[in-house]
């Protein structure tokens, strides 16, 4: 029999409401979810000479951990706190291709932007977005001078009938940490902002059970983020107490794991109890870097309040070194060994090996480490600094050159060196440039650039330079040992990124004696490597002429200075009383 036109709308409009009415939260029910979370995995789909980390073995450490949760009553999301792109020469060379596919075979649920996924310009960012399976989540991403959001602002999630939103949201350093000439009508705006403004959306239309933050803002021990735009911390102090249930946090590589109140474990090693921070009633979570680790927070929701249960971070396959009886060494797992997935292996060996191909061209060899750890390319001058300018120097017959340390990404061994080492240094594919400059605009340019704070990727590395920088201005200041001279020309040589503006330095590309050269900076160092091969890492020991005062010895010399000024007040007032002079004044 035949149902009324009528009867069978309605039904039809309640099978359609039928999910939204199931994911209410019923009153007095315990309802237990968990967040399986990684964060800055920077193309590492396959796993190190070591056998760590790597998608093939996370493929089966996630699905273990999502059937745990399923046989407790559980239900779980997966997500990626951004910067899935840059860092490694195989995924670098296919646009993350083989790390977004090995993601979606994982069964990655949603994934923040990162301020890597705009090295590379918005038509490859669209394309990645193409090939997951999952969104690509950024509220706070805007079209330039308008309101229109560039990106999906959030998701939600039925787990087990517990409503979950996952809001997206990245840091705006963005703005001077990706290539400015890609961000020409992009807009970052304030992530406290965009929380409050996103959260009142979501409650108004979507009326989610728990809102999780999944952030690429960068954890800042005790809110002190110094000169990074603010991350987590402050995200959380900011809100309005209950906006926020959880964030689960990217960008600054560390194991959020408290040692006690707003202190950090410092060096936390695999296997150890980890308690992720606490800010104003929102736990924050972050698992280091590279895939090394998946967090794993269990919860429990009831009549609207968040508790955690239980936090790990589970080290994936991650080893450590033992020297043997006979002298010999072995990498023992922190943990019992965890199996490659088959079916990922599979997935990603195509791609392993299309790249590695032409990345394994022998370039040249060094004698002795060429130091590019962020802990020493943020902090001070170091040799593989040195090396790369001096390369760029030679390419541009430059006087001298400036590049923010964030540009270097790793080390190069000490031994034969690989076209794949050079890209691991310099994965951005920026050009090297110069611009000829007065010295008067030089002492302009330093000041700024030299007086970006460490611990921040725009911390300077400079060749041909010495000077003191206190902060606000630089002095003393010579370029190839010579003094500067005001009106006298001089060519710097930078790269594309840093000439258009990127990490805050001044801006250079339309200056009228600008020049691009063309090449990029990866290629010009591998000319320089190959031609003096071997490079030694003792003959580009950076001279100690690059000094920054420390706040204790711009004081002291500020007190000198006054103490200076003061014994020269008895002549001043004795000018003004006797104009003629001292000499006049005598003979008065």
């Amino acid at each position: 029999m035949l149902l009324p036109q009528w009867i069978r709308q309605g039904v039809a409009l309640l099978l359609a409401l039928a999910p939204l009415f199931s994911q209410a939260a019923t009153p007095d029910r315990t309802y237990r979810f968990s967040l399986l979370h990684t964060n800055d995995e920077h193309g590492h789909f396959w796993f190190n000479a070591q056998g760590e980390y790597g998608l093939a073995a996370q493929k089966t450490l996630m699905d273990h951990l999502r059937y745990d949760v399923q046989a407790k009553g559980g239900g779980a999301l997966i997500l990626s706190a951004g910067d899935v792109n840059t860092g490694v020469p195989e995924s670098d060379e296919l646009d993350a291709e083989p790390d977004i596919r090995g993601m979606n075979l994982i069964g990655y649920d949603a994934m923040a932007l990162g301020n890597h996924e705009f090295d590379k310009p918005l038509e490859i960012l669209r394309k990645q977005e193409k090939w997951a399976k999952f969104p690509f989540l950024a509220a706070n991403v805007y079209q330039k001078g308008s309101d229109q959001r560039l990106f999906k602002p959030w998701a939600v999630f039925n787990r087990m009938g517990l409503k979950i939103a996952v809001l997206g949201l990245i840091t705006p350093d963005t703005a001077r940490l990706a290539n400015p000439a890609g961000l020409k009508e992009i807009e970052f705006h304030d992530p406290v902002e965009e929380t409050k403004k996103a959260v009142a959306e979501l409650r108004a239309t979507e009326k989610p059970d728990v809102i999780v933050a999944l952030t690429h803002l960068g954890y800042y021990e005790d809110g002190k983020y110094g000169s990074n735009a603010p991350g987590d911390v402050t995200l959380a102090r900011s809100l309005p107490k209950g906006t926020l249930d959880l964030i689960v946090g990217g960008h600054s590589h560390d194991a959020v794991c408290m040692e006690k109140e707003n202190v950090i474990i410092k060096n936390y090693q695999p296997g150890q109890p980890c308690q992720p921070d606490k800010q104003n009633g929102i736990w924050i979570m972050q698992a280091d870097k590279w895939g090394q680790y998946v967090g794993r927070g269990d919860f429990t929701y009831r009549n609207g309040e968040v508790t955690l249960e239980s936090y790990q971070l589970v080290p994936v396959n991650l080893k450590h070194k033992i020297k043997n009886m006979d002298g010999s060494e072995t990498w023992l797992t922190w943990q019992e060994e965890i199996p490659k997935n088959t079916a990922m292996m599979k997935l990603l060996m195509p791609f392993q090996k299309r790249a590695g191909a032409k990345l394994t061209a022998n370039v040249g060899r060094s004698e002795g480490v060429f130091v590019g750890e962020k802990e020493t390319v943020r902090f001070e001058q170091s040799n593989l600094g040195q090396l790369i300018l001096r390369a760029q120097m030679a390419h541009t017959q430059g006087d001298f050159a400036v590049m923010s340390g964030g540009g270097i990404r790793a080390s190069l061994p000490t031994g034969t060196l690989t076209w794949r080492d050079l890209l691991q240094v310099q994965p951005f594919g920026n050009q090297v440039v110069s611009v000829t400059l007065t010295g008067a605009e030089i002492k302009k340019y330093l000041a700024v650039v030299a007086n970006i704070k460490p611990n921040s990727g725009g911390f300077a590395q400079f060749a041909n330079v010495s000077l003191v920088a206190d902060g606000s201005t630089v002095s003393e200041v010579r370029i190839n040992g010579k003094t500067l001279q005001d009106k006298e020309k001089y060519r710097m040589t930078t790269n594309s990124f840093n000439a258009a503006g990127g990490d805050g330095y001044p801006r250079l590309d339309n200056h009228a004696d600008y020049i691009n050269s063309g090449d990029i900076d990866a290629q010009v160092l591998r000319n320089w490597v190959s031609t003096h091969s071997p490079i030694k890492a003792s003959d580009y020991t950076p001279a100690n002429t690059v000094i920054h005062l420390s706040e204790a010895q711009i004081k002291a010399r500020e007190e000198a200075e006054e103490k200076s000024r003061k014994r020269n007040y008895p002549k001043m007032i004795l000018a003004w009383i006797w104009p003629w002079g001292s000499e006049t004044a005598k003979a008065h």
